[in-house]
């Protein structure tokens, strides 16, 4: 159950971002970097948990379509990714849309349910802390 409302969350996150021209996999290395700055490649990955590979992948994508910059780091084999000016002027719209989406998906919970939800949210994300 817990991996079908996954996916319906991240097909219907993907509805609200389409305008955008995003995925639910490169808002999330945006929302990364807004809220902690400029990172190294390899602090994202950790940072959100998912595979080296994939993060470069979404990066590149990122990088195509003018919403990061990637610069060389303190080592050669590092690089610093920053957002653009299109992505700070452009993502408080795409932040917005996010929240909408969240709302809409906990809109049928009360609000000590919604508290609840996000505290085991969060539980369920310190499981794979070990």
């Amino acid at each position: 159950m817990l991996y079908q409302q996954t996916r319906h969350m991240t097909k219907e996150v993907n509805e609200y971002l389409h305008k955008h021209g995003l995925y639910s996999s490169q808002w999330s290395i945006l929302y990364c970097l807004k809220i902690n700055g400029p990172m190294t490649q390899s602090d994202i990955w950790r940072y959100l948990n998912v595979e080296a590979p994939t993060i470069t992948r979404t990066l590149v994508k990122l990088e195509e379509s003018g919403w990061v910059k990637r610069t060389p780091g303190s080592d050669k084999r590092e690089r610093l990714v920053s957002l653009t000016e299109k992505a700070l002027n452009l993502l408080p719209e795409v932040e917005k849309d996010v929240k909408n989406f969240e709302q809409t998906m906990v809109a049928n919970l009360k609000d000590d349910e919604q508290e609840l939800l996000y505290t085991l949210l969060k539980k369920l994300g310190k499981s794979n802390e070990r």
